[in-house]
């Protein structure tokens, strides 16, 4: 166990955590909606701080960052829990489990040993992810102090549902963050991640104006849900607006898992109506995931269109950037340490 960052003590011993945007009121032996976190005679614990549950080098292209150290290989750990409760969630077996089965497994790995990993793996970045890293942010901060001393970068792979405070807590040592934007409907979050939108649309509006947080969003297109041409032009407008035109919009085919398995995976010319909508409302980077063998994943000068980073899966085939710009017209193409 660790003891809690960013508490509040009310009265009755009950304890406020302000971690994200439910900002549970947790009484004495009571748990936070995430499951992990635990009121221990007025004094908040968290629960998975030593329960790491996964932890592997993975591209840094999987998260996926496709403007963040391109090429590169980012050590990804993750402990057990979660903020929302996703009908169609890839990763329930870790996500889940402290929600439904108060089940909190894991390997005690230390943040030493996990920044020594890294750097053995000849990883450039640390990667919290596969679950919600708010609620596991202690592991978080340690790893991510040490791992800056060691000139590593970190990422945050979220929901977004974090509280204002949570995103100034990180702003010293978090680098880059890819937000899931699963829609722009307050009811597809209520029905299908038991949770709320407005929170998530603040996060990444402040995240993209009052930071230095290298930003990527993601939109996993489920059929029937999130994929008409209405919601598809909200939320590309909403990028454009409030996050900006650099800002990477990585597009993902759905399929089946968990609890939402009567569906077919995402037909590709939604896929590829998505791209062709966030182009026209003025994203210069869209980017269509999951889809086996697309050259859709490739970044183009958004001036010339040349080709600049050629990808398949997550594998990297040429990167032609010369000091962060096209090598022909000489654009600058933003991102972080391109």
């Amino acid at each position: 166990m660790k003891r809690a960052v960013l508490t509040k003590l009310c009265e009755d011993k009950k304890v406020q955590c302000n971690l994200c945007n439910w900002r549970c009121l947790i009484k004495p032996d009571g748990l936070g909606r995430c499951g992990v976190r635990k009121n221990i005679d007025g004094v908040l614990y968290s629960l998975n701080y030593d329960c790491v549950c996964s932890a592997n080098p993975d591209p840094i292209e999987k998260k996926p960052f496709f403007h963040f150290q391109p090429g590169s290989r980012s050590f990804s750990i993750a402990t057990p829990g979660c903020n929302f409760s996703c009908d169609f969630c890839q990763n329930w077996q870790l996500s889940q489990a402290a929600i439904n089965n108060s089940c909190i497994d894991g390997q005690q790995i230390s943040p030493e040993q996990i920044v020594t990993a890294a750097v053995k793996s000849k990883c450039r970045s640390i990667a919290y992810t596969y679950t919600e890293p708010t609620v596991f942010m202690e592991l978080c901060n340690d790893c991510g102090q040490l791992a800056k001393q060691q000139g590593l970068a970190n990422v945050f792979v979220s929901n977004g549902f974090m509280t204002r405070e949570t995103i100034d807590f990180a702003s010293s040592w978090l680098d880059g963050i890819n937000i899931d934007l699963k829609s722009f409907s307050d009811d597809y979050y209520k029905r299908l991640c038991h949770a709320k939108l407005q929170p998530v649309l603040d996060t990444i509006s402040y995240i993209a104006s009052q930071t230095n947080i290298w930003l990527e969003i993601t939109t996993l297109l489920i059929p029937g849900e999130n994929d008409s041409v209405d919601e598809l032009k909200k939320l590309a407008d909403f990028i454009v607006s409030n996050a900006g035109v650099d800002t990477p919009w990585h597009v993902s085919r759905f399929h089946p898992d968990y609890k939402y398995l009567n569906s077919q995976p995402t037909p590709i010319d939604s896929m590829e109506r998505a791209q062709t909508i966030g182009k026209a409302a003025g994203l210069r980077y869209v980017y269509p995931g999951n889809i086996s063998g697309s050259k859709a994943e490739g970044t183009f000068c958004y001036s010339c269109g040349k080709l600049l980073i050629e990808r398949i899966g997550f594998q990297i085939i040429a990167n032609n950037l010369k000091n962060s710009c096209c090598p022909d017209c000489g654009t600058k193409i933003a991102g972080f340490e391109l």
